[in-house]
């Protein structure tokens, strides 16, 4: 049997740049949510320890916070600098262990949009200005982009790559109120239109294993996400971590962690259905440290990878 190549995003960046493209992931202190500074609740998202996915943050327990609010931001040159040194010491170790010439800088942790536009512009435009840089991917929420943002990515794209990376997660609104999330499946399929029709790439988060959601409700969500014309996906199992709202049910038993088996079939299903102008960013994700409660096959993700692309290539696809 041939196998047929998954479109990922590492192939769409070699066919449009002519090589191997690299992602340096970016943490500034100061940025949070609207969803944890209680503009729209507090505590975050249920599965939120944010410094979980921040191993760049430096800094973590600044009192200093941004919102579109702020009107003087005395912290902007401190963290120009961070964004410059961050980005030199990943740069550099991707350089020596990969050859890498090429790179997206990817604003990842908490929502960065969250922001006066002034600030914002001074970050992206300083990451834009480093030798070999590309372009960016913006990790955010749709309740936090705005008409000004938009147009004023769709400047930037006009030279550079620009992507916006969205949490959906789902589009299911009785699961999106029991993980706290603080956005509805309405407001995120308007801005994810808004975002796309100003010609912007568009990447966008699920999680499978959500509170009481079924495979037919992952997939339904996926389905209802392709429907928005989005350009990439990135696929996550819900794990548990110390300090979230979730580990508190899950401490419960009111909260079992989706199994290996299905979130594997339900990831290889996705794929399946997935178009061809629709590239692949992740397909799992995990924590290697004591901080993961459940479940425990995602403390090894190359044990992940391993198990999906096996899985992947019994329904005649390669990773």
């Amino acid at each position: 049997m041939q196998l047929k190549a998954v479109n990922t995003i590492g192939r769409y960046f070699r066919n449009k740049f002519g090589e191997k493209v690299y992602k340096v992931p970016i943490s500034i202190s100061g940025f949070t949510c609207p969803n944890i500074d209680g503009t729209v609740a507090y505590g975050g998202c249920s599965f939120c320890e944010n410094d979980s996915f921040s191993p760049n943050l430096q800094d973590k327990k600044s009192k200093f916070k941004l919102s579109p609010k702020t009107t003087e931001n005395i912290y902007l040159n401190n963290q120009l600098k961070q964004l410059e040194m961050q980005f030199n010491v990943t740069k550099t170790r991707l350089e020596k262990k990969f050859g890498a010439k090429k790179f997206i800088v990817y604003f990842q942790s908490f929502t960065n949009t969250y922001a006066p536009l002034d600030t914002l512009k001074a970050l992206y435009e300083k990451a834009l200005s480093f030798d070999n840089v590309l372009g960016l991917s913006i990790g955010t929420r749709t309740d936090c982009m705005s008409e000004d943002i938009l147009d004023y990515l769709y400047e930037l794209s006009l030279e550079k790559e620009i992507w916006v990376e969205y949490g959906v997660q789902s589009f299911y609104d009785k699961t999106l109120e029991t993980i706290n999330r603080g956005d509805d499946a309405s407001n995120m399929r308007k801005w994810i239109k808004k975002t796309k029709h100003k010609g912007l790439l568009v990447c966008a988060h699920l999680i499978y294993g959500l509170p009481n959601e079924t495979q037919e409700m992952m997939l339904h969500t996926l389905d209802e996400t392709l429907k928005l014309h989005v350009d990439s996906i990135k696929f996550h199992p819900l794990y548990v971590v110390k300090n979230t709202l979730l580990t508190n049910e899950y401490k419960k038993g009111n909260f079992t962690p989706i199994s290996e088996t299905l979130y594997i079939n339900t990831v290889v299903e996705s794929i399946k259905r997935l178009p061809k102008n629709v590239y692949v960013q992740r397909i799992t994700a995990g924590i290697a440290d004591s901080s993961l409660l459940s479940p425990s096959w995602c403390k090894n993700k190359h044990q992940q990878m391993f198990n999906i692309k096996k899985a992947l290539k019994k329904e005649g696809l390669i990773y």
